[in-house]
């Protein structure tokens, strides 16, 4: 009986500890890109950066992120994949699946030698999509009360 109970009070502890670190980031998109392929399979030019203002989030607590744009785009996250960090970038790397199942790569890149600009990458079989993303700014707190 007492390894019963020392074993529900792991499981518990475990499930606490488990949603203490699931969290919902939310980005604005404030940019976007893309790229395809053409007939041959061979990767276009980049499309001219278009200016966009999208909320995207990334909720781990539902292993999905959400491009809210004028079509919603639903990316179910698969795997979480270690981060990579080099000279230049810092990478947090997705495996994921769209709403047909298709499987494909999502990244979150920060560009240390570009004042630490960030970046969503949409790396589809035909398609790649890059969004400049900015944290989302809380219009919640009031920034002169956290100066002082």
């Amino acid at each position: 009986m007492k390894i019963i109970k020392t074993l529900f009070l792991f499981l518990i502890f475990s499930l606490g500890v488990q949603k203490t670190f699931s969290q919902t980031y939310k980005f604005e998109a404030t940019g976007f890109s893309v790229m395809e392929k053409d007939t041959k399979g061979a990767w276009g030019k980049w499309s001219d950066l278009q200016a966009v203002n999208i909320v995207i989030t990334l909720d781990t607590d539902k292993n999905r992120i959400i491009v809210y744009s004028k079509e919603i785009q639903l990316y179910e996250i698969q795997i979480y994949e270690e981060k990579q960090e080099g000279e230049s970038d810092e990478i947090y790397p997705f495996v994921c699946k769209d709403i047909d199942g298709e499987e494909f790569a999502i990244s979150i890149i920060t560009r240390k030698n570009q004042g630490n600009r960030k970046q969503l990458y949409i790396n589809q079989k035909n398609v790649i999509i890059v969004y400049n993303i900015v944290n989302f700014p809380d219009k919640g707190i009031n920034e002169t009360a956290l100066k002082k």
